[in-house]
């Protein structure tokens, strides 16, 4: 049975450019997968805890030699990576910002970076791919070629990298500009917005063959 992991990371609730993408692309493929579940997980509502002093260790540390504190670290590292291994395709809403990825999700990629679960710590194989990884972005700002802050954003070029020892390959989908709808002094990209977020939406309507019906 098909299983999608739908995955938000938004703050800006009802306002997020990012849910509502995730939202769309979920309904798609339910549409063309009836039969299929999905699991959902919202970091921007229930963030996860970030790494310490604490329990940081526990991926370094022999399972036996697990203090409290890390015992507790491995165990949610172990519930997100058998939510990754239990999906045929994943659906992550990634917002930019202050130029990068929120630190929710990456805590979510630290958590996934595990020896003997993610990747082979003897021959560096991920252990992780061959899932559909679907990126869904938002920007509030214009970052391509050209452009004035071109290379600014830094959490696209950063998921593949962070993600690469588990074998996940994500591919985007993203909307930019979408502060114009909110900044009065960006009002003139209005247009660019609209395009982007079309195009965007376009993309997503087009991922799956909607099922016949009987």
């Amino acid at each position: 049975m098909p299983h999608l992991l739908h995955i938000d990371a938004s703050i800006q609730g009802e306002r997020s450019v990012s849910r509502k993408l995730t939202a769309r692309a979920v309904a798609a493929w339910r549409a063309a997968h009836p039969a299929g579940t999905v699991t959902y997980r919202d970091l921007g509502r229930t963030p996860l805890p970030h790494f310490d002093q604490e329990g940081g260790l526990a991926r370094m540390v022999p399972p036996e030699q697990h203090t409290p504190a890390q015992e507790a670290s491995w165990r949610l590292t172990e519930q997100l990576i058998g939510e990754v291994r239990q999906a045929d395709t994943i659906v992550l809403g990634l917002p930019l910002y202050n130029y990068g990825a929120p630190s929710t999700v990456k805590s979510w990629v630290d958590h996934l970076i595990a020896p003997g679960l993610s990747y082979d710590p003897a021959t560096g194989e991920g252990l992780l791919g061959g899932r559909d990884f679907l990126v869904l972005a938002s920007r509030g700002g214009g970052y391509g070629a050209g452009t004035p802050r071109e290379g600014w954003d830094h959490a696209e070029p950063w998921l593949p990298h962070g993600l690469s020892m588990t074998g996940l390959q994500p591919r985007f989908i993203t909307a930019e500009l979408t502060l114009s709808y909110v900044t009065p002094a960006m009002a003139e990209l209005i247009p660019l917005a609209d395009k982007s977020l079309a195009t965007a939406q376009q993309e997503i309507d087009g991922l799956w063959t909607p099922a016949a019906v009987a």
